[in-house]
């Protein structure tokens, strides 16, 4: 018998709901709040407040989309935390009520567990390209930056993270401050593509372990940055295309440096990167070349399933499934948490 799970995800300021069948994606929906970019960053009570008028349509389109009624689902999967907790409570609230309205089980998702098992959404049945057991994640967003060892779905062991700032909250400082725009990370990216990314050099932190700091970089671009708009006030306009590829290298670079030491440490060739910044071309190609150079067998999502979405919460919820790991209705969501 099929299993169907609805997926629910309101963490931050995306409102999306997925239905998979089995660990087949039948529907993805997302809906964005763009009220956020005059504020230059996303601004919780508008979040939450979005999250109320965004989650009744997007459930009801997901599960048209899917060709599912209500009836035939399993379970209701929901992003417990980590998150903002006016977000999270919408969407925990809707699942549970949901679900009990339906009399089937509710199945709680840490977030960055789902972006780690994004990889095992499947295009259809006879899509296998997943990575195997155990394989190292490399994790990073707008607020998390952590190497990850995989053993299973349910055990994975963090390595090294952030010390600080997380690598896409200093793409997003960075690109504020260059008046650029928010997000900063697809701003960036973009401009990256057409700049030369060894015109600036800025500092790179020194960490022991696998454990990152990004407070360093942030400060350096932002002191040199000020130097320089001294001497010529359109600093920034002459030479943006040329910082923001100076300034993915370098990131890039940091990012890379740990997680190969953390490759060649555990001897586990089979590498994969998730969250938000996963959609960065910088990155897309490091990868690339060290899988070539290194042997390293690489897993990158489709740009679909970088940021945060539901379909990532659906196919962690149809895992959980399968071992009966339920939640009882008590469980409150939750701001804080690491896997």
């Amino acid at each position: 018998m099929d299993t169907i799970i609805l997926g629910i995800e309101s963490s931050c300021d995306d409102t999306s709901a997925a239905v998979v069948r089995n660990d087949v994606l039948l529907s993805n929906v997302t809906a964005s709040q763009a009220v956020h970019e005059a504020y230059g960053g996303v601004v919780p009570e508008l979040a939450s407040r979005a999250h109320q008028q965004n989650i009744v349509p997007v459930v009801h389109e997901a599960l048209k989309r899917a060709g599912v009624t209500k009836e035939e689902l399993s379970a209701v999967a929901f992003t417990r935390g980590p998150g903002l907790m006016g977000s999270l409570l919408v969407g925990v609230s809707f699942a549970k009520g949901f679900a009990r309205s339906l009399g089937i089980p509710m199945i709680d998702v840490n977030h960055l567990q789902g972006h780690v098992l994004a990889h095992f959404i499947k295009s259809s049945e006879d899509d296998d390209n997943q990575p195997k057991f155990p394989f190292i994640c490399l994790l990073v967003s707008g607020g998390n930056s952590q190497i990850i060892r995989v053993n299973a779905y349910n055990d994975m062991q963090v390595l090294g993270q952030t010390i600080d700032d997380a690598a896409g909250e200093a793409i997003d400082k960075c690109s504020k401050v260059m008046g650029l725009g928010y997000p900063g990370g697809p701003i960036i990216d973009k401009l990256a593509r057409q700049g030369n990314p060894r015109a600036f050099a800025f500092s790179k932190p020194h960490i022991a372990g696998y454990d990152y700091s990004f407070s360093g970089l942030k400060t350096s671009f932002l002191y040199s940055l000020r130097e320089w708009i001294k001497d010529d006030p359109d600093f920034i306009e002459h030479h943006k295309t040329d910082l923001a590829a100076s300034l993915e290298k370098t990131i890039v670079d940091i990012l890379m440096d740990k997680l190969r030491k953390a490759v060649k440490d555990t001897g586990i060739r089979e590498v994969a990167v998730a969250g938000g910044v996963s959609a960065n071309n910088g990155l897309r190609n490091a990868f690339r070349e060290h899988a070539e150079k290194y042997g390293w067998n690489i897993y990158i999502p489709p740009f679909g399933y970088t940021t945060d979405n539901a379909a990532m919460i659906a196919i962690t919820g149809y895992y959980k499934y399968r071992d009966k790991d339920f939640c009882t209705i008590d469980k409150p969501a939750y701001s804080r948490v690491t896997i």
